[in-house]
Order: structure tokens, then C-alpha cells, then sequence
């Protein structure tokens, strides 16, 4: 048995998709497709049920998938580690990350990383929080960085940085001159929030419940940028990670307080596929981020309540691409699979 037709079935169902999985593999939709009944042939069974939207996998195509897809992860980490054994990593690395920490952190790394080893094609994908997740147990990606990391039966999670959270306002807001003494200060306050859903609204929400302060939760979004617009327009207050406001701090677009506590910080974590074996490169890259860790940008506050523009402007570098599109190091944009995000796609910057 030839591994290349495990993994093109393994593609199939990975990515759901023929066509995806025809392209990783430099074949066609239709040769894809006769590999799998091939499969079936040899097999006397039906791995694939074909009538339903999107397909799902027959009991004996779960069983088989579970066990091709060690077969190919070790088969490829094995070569992988045969074949650079006396080389330096080379291959393809495929890095998904939430947007809120690749437009920031990702462009700086990756930089390094290319500067280091060149021979290795970073392929890195911006999406949603539980889409990075998703993408791990569909073995579409082998590194990924995500807020409030959890280990889980198919993750492995490594902690990599916390960020102080800030109160974000309009320049002319009055807690931009007077400053956050307490966090009751923020009682009755008009809240542009995260969504219900986000792990980091809860946490926001725990906080402000502990100190009693009750909040107008005027408006809720899914992501940071969105969020920065409707304080950009005096809409309500924000309570954001640092590193994310520098920008527009620094431009005098918004005004950033620090807060009287540390309760609110939002975790940052690397996260790989349990029981996986690494390739080299996966695991230069790990290594790369782990050793270079961000330097903190919690400071002690200032004289002045409000957080001086240029010096958060200094401590922090605001990298990436502005679209929040994927990207590769060939330079092109994209979502990572050649084709363009949409506007609407790209306000999905999400904690």
C-alpha cells in the first residue's frame, strides 16, 4: 500500500472538501475523488456517504480516517526528521492565528524566523478563536496562537504572554483626564462589548461583577477593530488588550487609561496538536517564540492617569498586514488557499 493515497483521503477529510485536498495534493478534483474509490474498492467498504451536503464519513470511514492519519503524521514527521537530519528546516509551516495577535506580533516573528531558515514556506492564516481551534483537528494547521488557551484531548497549549487590559475612550471622554482611581469609576458607564460568546467578555464581565460595577452594555462585536470604531466615535468606553490600541493611541484617535488592578489580562498561548509529531520547523518556531517572548507592556501607571501615546507607541510594534487577509511568505495576499477576503471578512479581527 502506497502512502500517498491515505493522504489524499486523509486531505479529503480533513478539509472537507475534494477540491482542497486535490489542490495540497498537485492533482485533479476528479483524480481525488477516484483515489477514495479506489480506496472503498480495495476495501469493500464505503468510507464516504456522497449524499449528504457537505459528506460525512460511514462508521468504517471514521475507523479507517483515525488510523490513516497517524499512519501519514508519523510517515511525514519521520521523513521530515530523515531528510534534515543534517540540514536546516525546509518545508511548509502552516500558522493559524487569532487576528488580534497575528496583525501585531506575527509579521516581527515571522521575519526572524525567514531570516533563520529560509527554506521553510510559512503559511499563515488569520481566523476567528474557535476557528484556530477547529482547524487542529482537521490537521489544517501545525502551530497556532490563540487568546485563553486551554489544553484539551486533541490540543496541547503552551503559555507565551499576557497583556494588560486598558480602559479605551474618546480623547474628550472624561475618564481620559481623570483617570480610573477605582474600578467603580466605571459604574453607569456606557460599554462598547465583546460578544457574549467571547471567552474574553466573560472574563471582563467576572471582574467588573467582583468589584460591583455595573456597566450600559450599549453595544456588543465579535472583534477588537470593530470595537475600536464605536469608541472612536464616542459610542462608549472599551476595556481592550494593550498591544492593540497602539496604534490609535499613538495617533491621538483614542485615549488609553491604565487600570487600578491586574485582574484583566488577556492570556496569550501557543497551541499544537496533541499526540503530533512536530516537524523541525514547527518546532523552530515554537522555540523561536518561547525564547523571544514580547517583553511585558505592563508598567507601573503614570503621574498622569492616561497612558502617554509615544511611550506605549515605543514599547510596542504594531506589525501585519492592516486587512487582516492571510498571508504567505511569497508575499501574496489571500486568505492562504488564493483567494481574496472580502471586506466584511476582514472586520473579523477577533479577541
Amino acid at each position: 500500500m502506497q502512502l500517498r493515497p491515505l493522504k489524499v483521503f486523509c486531505d479529503v477529510v480533513g478539509y472537507r472538501s475534494f477540491s482542497r485536498a486535490a489542490e495540497e495534493n498537485g492533482i485533479s478534483q476528479s483524480g481525488a475523488s477516484q483515489v477514495v474509490h479506489q480506496l472503498e474498492a480495495g476495501l469493500g467498504a464505503k468510507l464516504i456517504d456522497r449524499s449528504k451536503r457537505p459528506f460525512v464519513l460511514t462508521p468504517a470511514g471514521e475507523t479507517y480516517y483515525a488510523g490513516c492519519r497517524r499512519i501519514v503524521e508519523r510517515y511525514l514527521a519521520l521523513e521530515d526528521e530523515v531528510r534534515t537530519m543534517n540540514q536546516e528546516p525546509a518545508g511548509r509551516l502552516r500558522v493559524a492565528s487569532i487576528y488580534s495577535v497575528g496583525l501585531h506580533y506575527m509579521n516581527q516573528c515571522l521575519k526572524r524566523f525567514m531570516t533563520q531558515w529560509p527554506k521553510v514556506n510559512v503559511r499563515l492564516e488569520y481566523q476567528h478563536p474557535n476557528r484556530v481551534s477547529d482547524m487542529f483537528e482537521h490537521d489544517q494547521a501545525d502551530v497556532g496562537l490563540i487568546s485563553y488557551p486551554k489544553s484539551t484531548r486533541t490540543i496541547t497549549a503552551l503559555p507565551w504572554r499576557e497583556e494588560p487590559m486598558l480602559l479605551v475612550c474618546h480623547p474628550q471622554h472624561r475618564l481620559a483626564v481623570a483617570g480610573v482611581r477605582d474600578l467603580s469609576d466605571l459604574d453607569g458607564e456606557k460599554m462598547i462589548g465583546f460578544d457574549a460568546s467571547l471567552t474574553i467578555r466573560r472574563e471582563i464581565d467576572r471582574v467588573l461583577d467582583q468589584h460591583g460595577v455595573e456597566v450600559d452594555v450599549v453595544m456588543e462585536f465579535d472583534n477588537i477593530e470593530t470595537i475600536k470604531r464605536a469608541v472612536e466615535i464616542d459610542a462608549g468606553i472599551a476595556l481592550l488588550p494593550e498591544p492593540t490600541v497602539a496604534r490609535e493611541v499613538q495617533t491621538g484617535l483614542l485615549a488609553a487609561v491604565r487600570l487600578p488592578t491586574d485582574e484583566l489580562k488577556r492570556p496569550i498561548g501557543i497551541i499544537h496538536r496533541r499526540g503530533k509529531e512536530l516537524g523541525k520547523a514547527a518546532r523552530r518556531f515554537i522555540e523561536l517564540l518561547r525564547e523571544d517572548l514580547p517583553k511585558s507592556t505592563s508598567k507601573e501607571p503614570p503621574a498622569d492617569p492616561a497612558v502617554d501615546a509615544k511611550s506605549l507607541a515605543d514599547e510596542l510594534v504594531v506589525a501585519g498586514n492592516p486587512n487582516g487577509r492571510s498571508s504567505n511568505t511569497n508575499g501574496h495576499g489571500g486568505n492562504g488557499h488564493g483567494e481574496k477576503r472580502p471586506a466584511a471578512a476582514r472586520l473579523k479581527a477577533n479577541a
